[in-house]
């Protein structure tokens, strides 16, 4: 069971404001909290993880259900 301490609303938005919004969330967390973050821009398919990858937090799980694309990203 994810330890889901936030959920961010980024739907609508577009880049880079789904990675900005991701990281002022992730600052807010704990080492190993999770958040759970809602986004329709296509560009997050990438930019997510290429952020999670270069500042050491892990993706948890993605999907995409409908237009919306879900992540969990656990704090480093």
């Amino acid at each position: 069971m994810m330890n889901i301490k936030q959920v961010l609303d980024a739907k609508d938005l577009a880049c880079p404001m789904p990675i900005v919004r991701t990281k002022r969330a992730m600052d807010t967390l704990q080492s190993g909290e999770v958040l759970e973050v809602h986004v329709t821009d296509k560009g997050s398919i990438k930019d997510i993880p290429a952020w999670a990858n270069k500042t050491g937090h892990e993706i948890v799980k993605h999907v995409e259900e409908a237009d919306v694309l879900k992540f969990w990203i656990k704090k480093a």
